[in-house]
């Protein structure tokens, strides 16, 4: 052994070496041209909120104050004192010569002022048009002929690619940092931005500043970051660049954005709820309910069908959806795919307006006087109820039995089925005919409602 390894070392140490050198000969990129082109463009945002006047309050004589003990004197005397003006810091970029100049919502909200300084020590006061929905903000300074950078319209970024962010991270201007795309397409807070995830150094200060690709373009808008200690852990996301652009137009155009609407409360699925529509795995967005009168209603939507592509976009998630449609403007006709009862139907649909969030919920009346039922095959009791003030059928749950199907999962006393294997429940009567009839070992879907909130998941006979 030790003769035959002798004879192969010299082979052995020169491809270990050619392996060595062809490491060594690619080196890390250089982003000194980039950032020395694009620095001039990148702004240092101040909002500053004007001190609220202080409240009155009835003058306690100084005899008074002395029974009063020490900590509560200094609180009130606190409380009348004046208010301090309240300021954040933030970044931005210019977009266009005559001094538009795009940031986050959060770093101007509620700003009284709003200065922009570049980085030849220019300010300027900003006037400012927003979208709290995107955290995108649109500034406008008076400047002629100012430095400017180019929103990517489609960002076209891959998971491991190069990318590069400027900023006023803790007030340090004009800081740079690099590092690398993670992820794509980050749903992090349930809304209208698919966020780009990166492991640049972001840090307080950063909000609203660029981020750019290795040829300069502004692929994205520093938003967020995930710290458990207030600084960066490697965890920071952007809003892309083809957001930003239609957010931008709309501001620049009518001064707020529009967007489109369905009427609709959506859901993701899971592996077994996807098996009963005859999916092989979890994809679309199922309809969990369906606002009356709207686009979705008159378009024939209905609780229980799961969208699997919108104006020829597959639909994987229900952030998918949301997307979709709220990329379109009010009064668009869209079209649309669903898988209902198992079987693909083509839809059309005019969206409508999408307004301020309203909260709406189901009323719930007491049950009945009539008597409840025994415990099925599902681990449930239930009973009839009347309708609330939408009138929607269903069966009330008043028992669900351990460790059955049902409590397996998490049907809890107080829910109301109203669906069971996409079969309209709207009887005691009618919900037993379903549930007797259902097979073993496979995944039916069953909808309730909790606090009048629709929820779909799978229930399996076992």
């Amino acid at each position: 052994m030790k003769t035959i390894l002798a004879r192969f070392t010299p082979l052995i140490l020169m491809f270990v070496s050619m392996v060595a050198v062809e490491i060594k000969a690619a080196p890390l990129p250089d982003f000194s041209d980039l950032i020395e082109k694009t620095s001039p463009a990148v702004v240092k945002i101040t909002a500053v909120s004007k001190p609220q006047p202080a409240r009155q309050m009835r003058q306690i004589p100084d005899r008074e104050m002395q029974d009063i003990p020490e900590i509560f004197r200094e609180l009130l005397e606190q409380h009348q004192m004046p208010q301090r003006e309240r300021g954040s810091l933030g970044s931005g970029f210019i977009i266009s010569s005559d001094g538009y100049v795009l940031t986050n919502n959060h770093v101007v909200a509620e700003a009284d002022e709003i200065k922009v300084v570049m980085s030849d020590e220019r300010e300027f006061i900003a006037v400012v048009g927003t979208d709290q929905s995107s955290d995108l903000a649109l500034l406008k300074i008076n400047g002629k002929n100012l430095p400017q950078l180019s929103l990517a319209k489609n960002e076209k970024l891959r998971v491991g690619q190069w990318v590069v962010a400027i900023g006023s991270p803790f007030g340090l201007d004009y800081s740079a940092s690099a590092g690398i795309v993670s992820a794509i397409g980050r749903d992090i807070d349930s809304g209208s931005v698919p966020f780009i995830q990166t492991d640049v150094a972001i840090n307080p200060g950063n909000s609203g500043g660029p981020l750019f690709n290795m040829d300069g373009e502004v692929v994205g808008i520093n938003s967020q970051i995930y710290t458990p200690s207030g600084g960066s852990v490697g965890l920071s996301f952007a809003i892309p660049s083809s957001v930003a652009v239609d957010v931008v137009a709309q501001l620049k155009e009518k001064g707020h954005v529009d967007r489109g609407w369905l009427g609709v409360s959506i859901q993701n699925i899971d592996k077994d709820l996807a098996s009963s529509y005859g999916l092989e795995k979890a994809q679309g967005a199922l309809v969990a309910d369906v606002v009356e009168g709207s686009p979705a209603a008159k378009a024939g939507v209905k609780s229980g069908d799961l969208v699997v592509q919108f104006n020829g976009q597959d639909i994987h998630t229900a952030a998918d959806l949301s997307r979709a449609v709220g990329r379109l403007q009010p009064n668009t006709k869209a079209s649309f795919e669903v898988i209902r009862k198992g079987k693909r139907q083509q839809m059309n649909v005019v969206v409508g307006k999408m307004a301020a969030k309203e909260t709406a919920s189901t009323a719930r009346s007491a049950p009945n006087e009539q008597p409840t039922t025994k415990t099925d095959a599902l681990g449930l009791s239930v009973t009839a109820i009347e309708g609330g003030s939408r009138k929607e059928a269903g069966v009330q749950v008043v028992g669900v039995q351990p460790d059955s199907p049902a409590q397996r999962i998490g049907i809890m006393p107080g829910d109301i089925i109203t669906q069971l294997d996409f079969v309209d429940v709207d009887s005691v009567a009618s919900y037993h005919r379903v549930a007797d009839a259902l097979p073993k070992n496979v995944p039916k879907a069953i909808r309730f409602l909790r606090n009048g909130n629709p929820v779909f998941r799978s229930i399996t006979l076992k």
